[in-house]
């Protein structure tokens, strides 16, 4: 007979999971407790995180429609389905980054598999130098050789039967409400960005999820999803690189 966990304890497990959600530390860890303080990025400088301007969406790539990513880890393919009709900025980010070769080199600086699954972090670009400490990484960010200056996005969650996204704020339980009906789920195997506290510090980080994380719905933006070689993503652990990442498919739908 299934015996049930006490509500309690279900409970506490969702507080060790989720408590320091907002902490942004850099410690990565494949024996550490999965503290989803390390799926934020915690910006160089605090102030940089002031990215509320109403404008900040205006020059940022879009994805019309979704697109195909292939990730090369361990020599094994990993295939993303990019969305870009439900999160057009997140996923227009994502595969401008994979566009100008971001992702080629770095690592996965935050594996977390136990006491039970919870996610394969990388994306920064600090890991571009080989002698970077894997276990400094979760600080960095794209600078945007336009400008020299990182790259910000807005934290972007559409809500089920809702035709525009909502930005700029979290709707799930770390903000204060009940479990949300998103369009993008934390299901296992969704793609999604690392923030810090603030809204809207995404910048090139992104994790994947090892299991269903239902908890984050609403609080992260997830913007697509593995679609074969979820196994090669069970394998990865700490230091694990890209070793390629390129778009296969749908790169007309970005918009520049």
């Amino acid at each position: 007979m299934n015996k049930k966990k006490p509500i309690w304890l279900t409970s506490l497990l969702v507080l060790v999971l989720f408590g320091s959600l907002t902490l942004g530390g850099c410690t990565a860890s494949t024996n550490s407790s999965p503290s989803p303080g390390n799926l934020s990025q915690t910006p160089v400088e605090s102030s940089s995180t002031d990215t509320s301007s109403a404008n900040m969406n205006s020059n940022l790539p879009k994805l019309e429609g979704t697109a195909k990513v292939k990730l090369v880890v361990n020599g094994s393919p990993i295939i993303m389905e990019i969305n870009g009709n439900d999160a057009p900025i997140t996923a227009g980010n994502f595969i401008d980054l994979v566009d100008r070769g971001v992702y080629n080199g770095l690592a996965f600086h935050r594996v977390v598999k136990q006491p039970q699954p919870f996610v394969a972090q990388g994306g920064d670009p600090q890991g571009k130098d080989p002698n970077f400490p894997v276990n400094r990484m979760g600080t960095g960010g794209f600078i945007a050789p336009e400008t020299g200056e990182r790259r910000f996005i807005p934290l972007e969650i559409k809500l089920e039967g809702e035709e525009e996204p909502v930005y700029n704020k979290a709707v799930g339980r770390q903000a204060g409400f009940s479990a949300p009906s998103v369009a993008l789920k934390h299901d296992r195997g969704a793609v999604a960005m690392a923030r810090s506290q603030a809204p809207d510090s995404a910048s090139s980080q992104f994790y994947i999820a090892l299991a269903d994380l239902e908890f984050l719905d609403g609080d992260y933006a997830v913007f697509g999803k593995v679609i074969e070689g979820m196994d090669v993503v069970d394998g990865i652990e700490q230091g694990d690189r890209i070793e390629s990442a390129e778009i296969i498919e749908g790169a007309e739908n970005l918009q520049k």
